[in-house]
């Protein structure tokens, strides 16, 4: 459990594994929820839904190729050179 004080102005320092366990940052928005478990009132903080749908759309362009950090740039400026000459 962590303690966090609130200032006079009703603000709050969020600890920094808090912050990245709900990928939030400077400036992002959070989803306060109150609930009812058990007879007890709970809060419950959402940070950003995240879209993971587009996980593995590329996964048919990269079967079958080597994912080696130097290929990877051999392949990127082959794109980059064919591109110049359109």
């Amino acid at each position: 459990m962590v303690a966090m004080l609130i200032t006079a102005n009703r603000e709050v320092t969020l600890p920094v594994p808090l912050c990245e366990e709900l990928s939030v940052g400077p400036g992002d928005a959070l989803i306060v929820e109150r609930r009812r478990v058990d007879g007890e009132t709970i809060w419950v903080l959402r940070g950003k839904n995240l879209d993971w749908s587009w996980v593995g759309a590329a996964h048919r362009y990269a079967t079958g190729r080597s994912h080696k950090v130097i290929d990877v740039k051999r392949s990127i400026e082959r794109g980059r050179s064919r591109g110049a000459r359109t």
